[in-house]
């Protein structure tokens, strides 16, 4: 097995997650088989339990597994998929390394860090490599590892340890390191500067781990003149030093690594050049020419909880990236506070208040993404009621079909009292419940978790044929609370339609709206399995609905039995104008659009 591994230095939110995923598909583009490791020093288990705003997004493996958001981004760049053991945090390695204590497994010894945390570390990266995430038989070829956190951490000194042991102990040719570090350009004197990451490497090799290769992150190329400080003082051959400068989105990221040489310094540092062929990323570069083509707008409102930091929806912004390259638009999101809907800020602050509601009616779509907790739960209500009587395409993921169902119980049922048992346990009318096997006394894992079937019970529906008329389908799931079954007879009759159940057909999956343009909300979060070339069918959904191309959707799907296209590049769909709330057409020049932030120009979408 060879392993890369990409630490990073001098501040955290460099990229390291897109760095590695974009090394493994150069890799990969190259003929190897590659799988990923993320390790993570924070003593949590898992990321279950930890805030998005603070760490951004949980994302849900197949598994159950809940981990952090750059095993999104390995799965959707390699498309492959990775088991909860892919990622590694100090919870587990210290949790097994004290199960094995209490056992008696190290025989009366002295348990320390050294060598027992680290060798557990090692074994775990080594038993973990070899598992195959690619659907073949075997080992891959290489393991690319991240570490998480900056050089210099306090939690991260044992994870430095044992790869410093690792490499040791599998020798030249099977380890090579990338160090991703900042090279910042002052604005007063316009020069490259090279001491941070200067500082960063000799912190490094300090530990024990000597760089191979440097990625530098940069606003624009590094100049000669600081390659060769950086190779003079860091011990790196100039023809391993990397630059990592900003682009107009990540997918660009291999084809800079390529144009850069960087596959042949890895490859030969792995001694991997004979055998690996030259990099094949034809598809991967248009799927990029369409993405940089792109200037009809379409706009979908997201209206959520966690508003204040984007990667609380990474995955949700990844999938509707997806569709809309494959529909051919450019997608503009606006982020909406559910709060600033409700009657309350119209009280406090009704600018907000204003704001928020000209955002939410000059979009084209709505989404209401997944979320716990009742804060903003009023707004997302709203939200979902406006796109009901206004007949604008609407996609409501977990919780945010959940509201759905209660907002229709509340207004065309007249149930004001209808709610949820999260929100007021003693409601009359309870339409949204706990589900009988979860727990109320733990938090982590606790909830019905990872890839559950789904079966279609509507054949002649939105949803079956976005998903290409099959009897059933997989997606991913993270919740506790569920649609009351002994409601679903009353809320069909009155007009809403359970066309998804899971195989008892006593939870409800898929909810439409049959006399809507596309209204769906679904208890799965379908945004974690879209890939860049195989759209969520639900985002396309979406996106095609909100710029008038569902009709010609749905008729290749249903006639063909498959999904609409391959990732935006083989789709032969004609281009159509993008549609306002349905009714009038929209250009990029449109004033309305002109002071919007484009998904791909900022650190919410594809910016890197």
């Amino acid at each position: 097995m060879k392993y890369v591994v990409v630490t990073g230095g001098v501040v955290s939110g460099l990229g390291k997650g897109v760095t590695a995923s974009s090394i493994g598909v150069l890799l990969k583009a190259c003929g190897l088989r590659v799988t990923a490791i993320k390790i993570d020093p924070y003593l949590n288990t898992d990321a279950g339990t930890m805030s998005p705003i603070e760490h951004g997004e949980v994302f849900v493996l197949d598994d159950g597994g809940e981990v952090d958001l750059d095993l999104g981004n390995y799965e959707r760049f390699l498309d492959i998929k990775l088991t909860s053991e892919n990622n590694i945090t100090t919870g587990k390695i210290y949790q097994s390394v004290i199960d094995k204590e209490r056992r008696g497994d190290y025989l009366g010894k002295t348990v320390q860090v050294v060598p027992h945390v680290t060798d557990a570390i090692q074994e775990w990266i080594e038993r973990v490599a070899r598992i195959a995430v690619d659907g073949k038989t075997g080992s891959a070829d290489v393991c690319v590892i991240e570490l998480g956190g900056t050089i210099g951490d306090i939690e991260s000194m044992p994870f430095i340890e044992a790869l410093g042991q690792l490499s040791c102990r599998v020798g030249a040719g099977n380890f090579c390191l990338i160090h991703v570090s900042l090279v910042p350009v002052l604005n007063v004197v316009g020069e490259q500067k090279t001491k941070p990451t200067q500082h960063s490497v000799r912190g490094l090799r300090g530990q024990g781990l000597t760089p191979h290769m440097l990625a530098c992150r940069s606003t624009m190329e590094l100049d000669e003149n600081a390659k060769e400080k950086l190779s003079q003082f860091c011990l790196v051959p100039a023809g391993n030093i990397i630059t990592l400068y900003d682009v107009p989105n990540i997918w660009h990221i291999p084809l800079l690594l390529r144009d850069q040489k960087a596959h042949e310094a890895i490859l030969k540092v792995l001694n991997l050049y004979g055998v690996a062929r030259e990099p094949d990323l034809d598809e991967w570069t248009s799927r990029i020419e369409v993405c940089d083509m792109l200037h009809e707008p379409v706009c979908i409102a997201m209206v959520g909880k966690y508003t204040e930091l984007s990667d609380s929806y990474l995955s949700v912004l990844k999938a509707l990236v997806h569709a809309s390259v494959d529909r051919r638009k450019k997608i503009y999101v606006e982020w909406i506070p559910a709060s600033d809907l409700e009657d309350e800020t119209a009280r406090e602050n009704p600018d907000a208040y204003k704001a928020a509601w000209k955002l939410l009616k000059g979009a084209d779509g709505v989404l209401v993404p997944g979320g716990f907790g009742d804060r903003g739960v009023q707004g997302k209500i709203l939200a979902a009621k406006y796109a009901r009587e206004n007949r604008i395409p609407f996609l409501g993921i977990c919780l945010g079909m959940q509201i759905a169902v209660i907002e229709f119980a509340r207004s065309v049922l007249g149930l004001q009292d209808a709610n949820s048992t999260e929100f007021d346990p003693n409601t009359k009318n309870p339409y949204v419940i706990f589900m009988p096997e979860g727990s109320k006394t733990h938090m982590g894992g606790t909830m019905r978790l990872g890839s559950r079937r789904t079966y279609f019970h509507v054949r002649d529906c939105k949803s079956s044929k976005l998903y290409g008329c099959k009897s059933f389908i997989e997606e991913r799931h993270r919740h506790r609370y569920e649609v009351n079954p002994d409601v679903v007879a009353q809320l069909e009759t009155a007009g809403l339609t359970f066309t998804g159940k899971d195989e008892t057909g006593r939870r409800m999956e898929i909810v439409e709206l049959r006399n809507h343009p596309y209204f769906i909300g679904v208890q799965f979060h379908p945004e974690f399995k879209s890939r860049p070339g195989k759209p969520s069918p639900l985002f396309i959904g979406l996106i095609a609905a909100a710029c008038g191309q569902l009709d010609a959707v749905l008729q290749v799907s249903s006639n063909s039995n498959v999904l609409v296209s391959k990732g935006g590049v083989d789709s032969d769909i004609s281009t159509v104008k993008a549609y306002q709330n349905g009714n009038g057409t929209v250009t990029a020049t449109t004033p309305n659009y002109a002071s919007r932030k484009c998904v791909y120009g900022s650190c919410s979408g594809l910016h890197y």
